[in-house]
């Protein structure tokens, strides 16, 4: 494993308001690395995880990816980053109700430019890989919470993202779909090569890592990396 960091960010600080969710936060992110992110709830991990995919700007600190400086680009470019190298796991999976299964997993593909053919086939491929290609004509509520997470990790990982990011992927699963969701997620990311920003609190999850940080009053903690 490369061990220069893939994603990096120094002294970040974010506020809302009165209200500080960051405070001078310190990550690491190596390639191909799966990093657990845990802490209680209002710890600030969640807003640390949107500053690092560029959804949210940081007040303060720096931020670079691959050795740009994420900070300083434009929302559009920021978004066409988003589009091509991250890829994304909610915890409630947010696909387009009004999509097939398929059309959700193939619509990163489309949103840059791929014809339609080929990146369902794309999609077709990656939902088998993840064990729910039986929902491929499904639209998302007619299939289960645990097979709709399968097709969001699909989703996340069709258009060979380098840096995954999981927002409680599990938390609204019972145990058994939650440990199937997470070994197929660090099975494919490991086969592809992806890292995995993983915010979790459960330490049955974060267990899937191969390291953890811990996040208390908007400051890393623990964050060293594994020999």
């Amino acid at each position: 494993m490369n061990t220069a960091p893939l994603l990096e960010a120094t002294g970040l600080s974010k506020a809302y308001g009165p209200t500080a969710a960051l405070s001078g936060a310190d990550f690491a992110l190596r390639a191909g690395e799966v990093v657990a992110v845990m802490g209680p709830s209002g710890s600030g991990k969640s807003t640390l995880l949107h500053c690092l995919a560029g959804i949210v700007r940081p007040d303060a600190g720096t931020l670079a990816y691959d050795g740009r400086d994420i900070t300083a680009l434009s929302d559009t470019a920021r978004s066409a980053l988003r589009r091509t190298d991250f890829g994304f796991v909610f915890q409630f999976g947010q696909l387009v109700p009004e999509l097939s299964c398929v059309e959700n997993v193939a619509l990163p593909l489309r949103l840059n430019g791929e014809k339609r053919k080929a990146a369902e086939a794309r999609a077709l491929e990656w939902l088998a890989r993840l064990e729910v290609d039986d929902t491929a004509a499904k639209r998302p509520g007619e299939i289960s919470g645990g097979q709709g997470q399968r097709v969001a990790v699909a989703r996340a990982l069709v258009s060979s993202p380098r840096v995954i990011f999981a927002d409680e992927p599990t938390g609204a699963l019972d145990s058994l779909n939650g440990e199937r969701v997470m070994r197929l997620l660090t099975d494919a990311s490991r086969d592809t090569g992806a890292a995995v920003v993983l915010v979790t609190h459960e330490a049955r999850v974060a267990a899937w890592s191969d390291r953890e940080v811990v996040v208390r009053d908007g400051s890393v903690r623990s964050s060293e990396w594994a020999a």
